[in-house]
């Protein structure tokens, strides 16, 4: 490995001399010192990318050196050279970091391949940090918008399958992303120059997908009057989508588990085979082993086309995302629309957080556009959103009366039922539920602070007690518990994550 560079620690002169020899002619740079402090003081001022060292030292335990030289430079390897019988040494000194060890007398040829794998590790360890900041980095990848940890994972799945021709099977509800993600895959792929071809199961009459998907011959069936290329042969060389393929009419699903075994298909009307090429991108919004107990997929089709699973994580489980996403389509529709608007309020910014986003990614870029055609400033307000169950739907407001979010239409609050036998509780006196006496009662029992003490936040605590409470009155019914609470659903589903109830 040339340029790279190796420090020998050993107070024998004879075999620093020897091993700096072997290492200087494979083009490695080579540095030796004859005890521990010496060598750690040259790891100072010239890292290494390797260090050997010896276990008994005239100054220092090796086992020191080790800690020293991990401690000094995280990244460079080390490899213990121990004397007869010092083995249980040397297994305490790989705990403490070393890549191997070695027992004297030394085999030159064995010391060398070792440095060349732990030269190796070193440069894996480095290559996978740098993909990983890279990831951390990107909000963006193929037109996936999203740098949440949820989306950085898919990113990684992505990068590695891709140029494989594995299967791929991509879950998630809709409006995710499911088709830009296999975007991603076919265009980060070998096949991305040949043609990717997209199909949605569940938007064909089901007597004409055979036909769409594998082609016909002329006089096939009644209507055929020509021949036609399927989408398998127009793929040829590329990608194939299976949109919703929990919707593929069951009596097909076994020829196209014939096709993924034999690469081969033959067209309606014809017995001569043609070849498949393809890579199989499939899709659904379905939980596939709902689908299997259903008889909507075949089981051993779901194991063929699973070779990789990703699942795409709803919106209101990558919440770190709204904002990117939000700004993207708000760049986009004002260009579009030829509007001023640039820059979106903190008040709709909280609107949106506080929404459950129950069509996802789609939902949201169908309300920042409306919310564009409406807005007539510079800046995106809250009340530029249309709540209405069409659109997006109000999400909360406080029981106190305060920060209640903008609204064209408030929506009634459903009745508050108790959660054991679904009566109306009877109505409670105004005395009964002073909150300025409940707070006094608190603040008088908490303890005085004492100094240098941990702060506790009481304002997090009281909220996460009057949720759990809720949920506990409720039998744990949520709808039963907003109410109690003078919330919406999706506000009490936000409290209930963040105090990881």
């Amino acid at each position: 490995m040339p340029n790279k560079k190796v420090l020998i620690i050993d107070d024998d002169l004879m075999m620093t001399d020897l091993a700096k020899f072997h290492f200087e002619r494979e083009g490695y740079e080579t540095f030796t010192a004859e005890s521990g402090e010496a060598g750690l003081r040259l790891l100072q001022e010239q890292p290494c990318d390797l260090v050997i060292t010896d276990l008994n030292l005239p100054d220092l335990d090796g086992i020191d050196v080790v800690k020293s030289v991990k401690e000094l430079g995280p990244d460079s390897e080390v490899i213990m050279i121990t004397g007869y019988g010092s083995v249980n040494k040397a297994v305490e000194a790989t705990k403490a970091g070393a890549f191997y060890f070695l027992e004297k007398p030394l085999e030159f040829t064995e010391l060398l391949m070792l440095a060349e794998k732990a030269l190796e590790r070193r440069e894996q360890v480095e290559e996978i940090r740098q993909l990983r900041n890279r990831l951390a980095k990107r909000t963006s990848y193929y037109n996936i918008i999203g740098n949440s940890r949820a989306m950085q994972k898919i990113y990684e799945i992505i990068d590695s399958v891709a140029e494989s021709d594995a299967n791929i099977f991509i879950l998630g509800e809709s409006g995710t992303g499911k088709e830009l993600i296999a975007n991603a895959i076919h265009y980060r792929s070998l096949r991305a120059k040949k043609p990717f071809v997209k199909i949605n199961c569940s938007s064909l009459p089901k007597e004409l997908i055979e036909s769409e998907l594998f082609g016909h011959t002329k006089g096939a069936f009644t209507g055929a009057s020509m021949d036609k290329q399927g989408l398998i042969a127009r793929a040829s060389g590329g990608s194939l989508l299976l949109d919703e393929i929990g919707e593929m009419p069951a009596a097909l699903q076994p020829k196209l588990l014939r096709v993924l075994q034999e690469r081969v298909y033959y067209r309606l009307g014809s017995e001569k085979a043609q070849e498949a090429d393809f890579r199989l991108i499939s899709a659904t919004n379905r939980n596939p082993l709902d689908a299997i107990s259903d008889g909507g997929l075949r089981e051993d089709l779901y194991y063929r086309i699973n070779t990789i699973e990703i699942s795409v994580p709803p919106l209101r489980e990558r919440t770190k995302d709204i904002m990117r996403l939000a700004e993207h389509f708000l760049r986009e529709f004002a260009e579009k629309y030829n509007r001023p608007v640039a820059t979106i309020s903190q008040q709709a910014y909280e609107q949106m957080f506080a929404y459950a986003w129950p069509g996802n990614v789609r939902e949201l870029q169908n309300a920042i556009e409306r919310a564009v055609l409406l807005c007539k400033g510079e800046m995106l307000e809250a009340s530029a959103f249309a709540f209405e169950p069409e659109a997006v739907r109000v999400l909360a407001t406080t029981p106190t009366g305060g920060n209640t979010l903008s609204t064209t239409k408030s929506l009634p609050m459903p009745p508050v039922k108790n959660g054991m036998d679904g009566a109306t509780p009877p109505p409670v006196e105004p005395d009964e539920l002073d909150f300025d006496k409940i707070a006094h009662l608190i603040i008088s029992k908490l303890p005085d602070p004492k100094a240098g003490a941990a702060r506790v936040d009481i304002f997090e605590q009281i909220e996460g007690a009057l949720v759990s409470a809720a949920l506990e009155r409720a039998k744990g019914n949520k709808q039963v518990a907003a109410n109690l609470l003078g919330v919406y659903r999706p506000r009490l589903y936000g409290k209930i994550k963040k105090h990881n109830l």
